[in-house]
């Protein structure tokens, strides 16, 4: 089992606290205890963790949005990678008011192992197709690497949620007809027709189903034949926003869908999209 959609920030790096980054309000959630006294993972920890949800492979998703979430440096994640680097991959991040010039910024964060490109365009403040991101693309595109593209709004104070509209990233389809696109959250709020209707359309884009309840996607995607999208998805939780892989997974293998589809999702569509994970 992959899952391809997990934050691990040290709460040094957040601009938000633990309760409004988790939209908690009371209680100490169960991943409290991969983080020490002083906000910062404890490799070993998490990898106990995610072994027992069941989770083979997570992918670490670092950010650069210091004006909503905060920074989650990259550097941050190579302890957990080093600790167990067949089990956690880095997925790297830029923001185009942050990173200049943004290609040297992306060779950087991919040489240091990354398996993706991520881009939040509503916690950044920018759309996913302005051309300062273009430079970005094409180094992804040269070195066959997806871009996860952030869709849907966010609640968080700050976000501009009107760049999560997955429509907004079909200019760079065009120009870039050779690079796979993640959809992140699968246009979660009002978008989920205008992203699946982009994975059913293009090769190489793919819905992410992080933080996305697995019992109600066939109300999010009722007007599509859910068993034919489902071919599109790759599985991913969020965590720690999410109440654990195992739960998840059980809860998708509930709702039908043919064997070799459910193995896709769970873990064949990640690996055939993100390079190096078999290995």
């Amino acid at each position: 089992m992959v899952d391809a959609h997990v934050h691990a920030p040290s709460a040094a790096g957040l601009r938000l606290d633990w309760h409004t980054w988790m939209n908690q309000v009371d209680g100490i959630p169960s991943w409290a205890r991969a983080y020490d006294a002083d906000g910062r993972v404890r490799p070993a920890v998490l990898d106990e963790i995610f072994a027992a949800e069941g989770v083979d492979v997570a992918l670490l998703f670092s950010e650069y949005s210091p004006k909503v979430t905060g920074t989650q440096p990259i550097e941050d994640m190579l302890p957990i990678v080093e600790h167990n680097p067949a089990r956690f991959r880095l997925v790297a991040n830029v923001n185009p008011h942050l990173h200049h010039p943004i290609r040297a910024e992306v060779i950087r964060q991919l040489d240091l192992g990354a398996v993706a490109l991520k881009v939040h365009p509503v916690h950044g403040g920018f759309s996913p197709d302005d051309k300062m991101l273009y430079p970005a693309y094409a180094e992804c595109e040269d070195r066959g690497v997806p871009v996860v593209v952030h869709t849907g709004p966010s609640n968080f104070p700050g976000a501009s949620s009107r760049y999560g509209d997955p429509a907004l990233i079909t200019d760079v389809l065009r120009d870039f007809p050779k690079l796979t696109v993640v959809l992140a959250h699968g246009g979660r709020g009002w978008w989920y027709d205008a992203a699946a209707f982009l994975a059913l359309s293009y090769e190489k884009v793919w819905i992410d189903l992080a933080g996305l309840p697995p019992r109600k996607l066939p109300e999010y995607y009722q007007r599509f034949d859910l068993a034919r999208l489902a071919t599109r998805w790759i599985f991913g939780t969020d965590w720690p926003a999410t109440p654990g892989a195992a739960r998840n997974a059980a809860t998708l293998a509930s709702l039908g869908l043919p064997e070799q589809t459910l193995h896709g999702v769970l873990g064949g569509n990640a690996l055939a999209v993100y390079p190096g994970l078999a290995s």
